[in-house]
């Protein structure tokens, strides 16, 4: 693996409304890319939200979620250990940042890869090596 899609990363890519991006993770082996369990909590949150309100909508996006998203990352779906956790608490000293941003910039430095996203500013100070998407 040499990359870890951010959330916003995996939503865009659903969209289709960003060529490049599609395009770069098209070019990409599949073995390279990853994303965090934590990607699987905001998406699932996200979905739940979406039924609440539009049932027709949340089908729609669970679907996608189950069938496409799960299927192309089983066995890169990294989780949260020990080394992951310690990593994401000491990113919170001395400024803290969002729990889950910390958690997916701890994963990419505990596992060495790139944090592929749209929102670098949310990780800048993380010491993790970014991919901003909006430049593909």
């Amino acid at each position: 693996m040499k990359y870890l899609l951010d959330t916003n990363v995996v939503s865009d890519a659903r969209k289709q409304n960003r060529p490049g991006l599609n395009a770069w993770i098209s070019a990409q082996p599949r073995a390279d890319l990853a994303i965090s369990v934590v990607v699987l909590l905001e998406i699932e949150r996200g979905i739940l939200r979406v039924e609440r309100r539009d049932p027709a909508a949340g089908e729609h996006l669970r679907a996608w979620l189950m069938s496409q998203v799960k299927p192309a990352f089983a066995g890169s779906i990294l989780t949260i250990d020990d080394q992951v956790a310690r990593s994401a608490a000491q990113l919170h000293v001395p400024d803290p940042m969002p729990e889950m941003d910390a958690l997916i910039a701890a994963t990419a430095l505990v596992h060495d890869l790139t944090l592929v996203t749209r929102n670098t500013k949310d990780f800048q100070h993380a010491g993790v090596s970014l991919l901003d998407t909006g430049t593909l």
